[in-house]
């Protein structure tokens, strides 16, 4: 069987949360006449939260609820939220197709080096399809984006740190998990991706670089586009020997590692 690559989205193709999903999540709030804006800090906070609808619905105190005439009853509450994601994907969808997220460093360089040696390639994210798509399209560019299964949305019971969004795609792409290299940028992510048995690199990412990563084969600022964007070296507990980029053959000899 083909070894495979699994990325997460946000914060792993593209840096997204700050300049991308923050904002938007503003100007929804702003669109509905919610007196909330995050600001970066705050908004550091929620990402620990998975799901967009599920940050949102953090917001929904007695008190705010109250002070903002917002109903109370759990089922309109619910459709009321899935308005919002609604707009706020919309937002988030605009931002990323005006160029504003560029992919990060490494993420196209690898992922043609993957396709052209065969590997499987797909997308484990908890963040909406509509977006998740947009971002890759935008990283990779639309001829290998079509190479991908994605994974992603309100498609498993239970979002990251559990495992089933990783579970369904190994179920989905009828993968052994020895061959799967899982490139995640959170500890949430690491947990998540950790417990379907899977073999993660981590890099970092604006929120997540204080997080605690053990258990990941490789910790890394980014897969790095030498000279410009240089790997930094985080944690390498296999003693790869890491450049000045993550190279598809260091990603091979972590399968090769696994199945040790």
């Amino acid at each position: 069987m083909s070894p495979a690559l699994v990325f997460d989205c946000d914060g792993v193709l593209a840096d997204t949360e700050r300049d991308g999903h923050r904002p938007a999540f503003n100007a929804t709030f702003e669109a509905v006449g919610l007196p909330v804006r995050w600001s970066e800090e705050e908004y550091g906070r929620y990402v620990l939260i998975g799901g967009g609808k599920e940050r949102m619905a953090a917001l929904l105190t007695p008190e705010l609820v109250a002070q903002a005439g917002l109903p109370s009853d759990p089922a309109e509450q619910r459709a009321m939220l899935a308005d919002w994601h609604r707009r706020k994907t919309d937002t988030y969808i605009a931002l990323v197709e005006a160029g504003a997220l560029p992919g990060r460093p490494g993420i196209a360089r690898v992922v043609a080096a993957a396709a052209e040696a065969g590997w499987a390639l797909g997308v484990a994210s908890t963040s909406a399809e509509r977006s998740v798509r947009a971002v890759l399209e935008h990283a990779v560019g639309p001829e290998l984006a079509a190479r991908f299964a994605v994974f992603a949305g309100d498609v498993v019971a239970h979002k990251k740190p559990a495992p089933d969004i990783y579970l369904l795609a190994l179920e989905g792409m009828g993968l052994d998990p020895a061959d799967v290299i899982v490139v995640e940028d959170s500890a949430n992510g690491l947990q998540a991706a950790l417990a379907a048995g899977l073999t993660t690199v981590v890099t970092v990412s604006t929120y997540t670089h204080d997080e605690d990563f053990t258990g990941a084969a490789l910790v890394v600022s980014s897969l790095g586009d030498a000279p410009g964007t240089p790997t930094e070296v985080l944690a390498d507990p296999h003693h790869l020997g890491i450049g000045d980029e993550v190279t598809l053959a260091d990603l091979a000899q972590l399968v090769e590692i696994t199945k040790e």
